[in-house]
């Protein structure tokens, strides 16, 4: 009888042993996990911070583009426009095109002459190079007409621009292989009218070719993927 008394006791004993041990061990484990989720919030928060300075960055990129076109056109006795927001380059069609005509005028390819090589300049030989993912030129139109037909005519007087520039006959040759790598052509229809200085819609105003660059979204969208995963 004793026997079993001190058989049932040293198994309590043992049973009592074991529980704070156990309870041991899930103290530790759950300090690790809590551990570690603190090491990762610090890592993830150094990783927003990457992500910022490099976002702050490409948008100073475009401040400066934009500042250096300005400088490069603001006194420009071209007849351009540079959009304070986005660097668009923007000037009337009447610079280039007969009313309702995709065929460049005679004096449109002296303009162009001057304008391509200038806005090249800026865009490709002051270390931005790295940062353009597109070169765009893009046609408007005024409400004159469906929307398809502006369509087509928007989009082939930007063709016509293009093709000019990367011809034969373009006299700066040397910047056409960064062209041919960078520039795309878009036609806008009458989607984006454009108004006087009354607020007014203006058809002259909405009639126009932009220049537009596009920087590396695409890159920048990785690179913050990456940052986020940890990579």
């Amino acid at each position: 009888m004793i026997s079993k008394y001190r058989r049932l006791f040293k198994g309590e004993e043992e049973e009592g042993h074991f529980w704070p041990a156990f309870t041991d061990l899930l103290t530790v484990i759950l300090l690790c996990f809590v551990l570690i989720f603190i090491i990762m919030m610090v890592i993830k928060s150094f990783q927003i911070e990457e992500m910022k300075r490099t976002i702050d960055q490409i948008m100073g990129v475009r401040v400066n583009i934009v500042e250096d076109l300005n400088e490069e056109f603001g006194d420009s006795s071209l007849g351009i426009e540079v959009d304070e927001k986005t660097g668009a380059i923007i000037f009337n069609t009447d610079i280039l095109f007969e009313y309702d005509d995709t065929v460049l005028k005679p004096e449109a390819f002296q303009f162009l002459d001057e304008f391509v090589p200038a806005y090249l300049d800026v865009l490709l030989e002051k270390g931005y190079e790295n940062y353009i993912s597109e070169i765009i030129i893009e046609g408007h139109a005024d409400r004159d007409g469906g929307y398809l037909y502006n369509l087509n005519l928007s989009q082939e007087r930007a063709f016509s621009v293009a093709e000019y520039v990367l011809s034969a006959d373009f006299p700066y040759k040397n910047i056409q292989p960064a062209l041919k790598e960078k520039l795309t052509v878009n036609g806008k229809s009458h989607s984006v009218g454009r108004t006087d200085e009354d607020g007014n819609y203006s058809a002259k105003a909405s009639r126009r070719v932009e220049f537009k660059f596009r920087l590396k979204d695409e890159e920048i969208l990785d690179k913050t993927r990456e940052l986020l995963e940890g990579k």
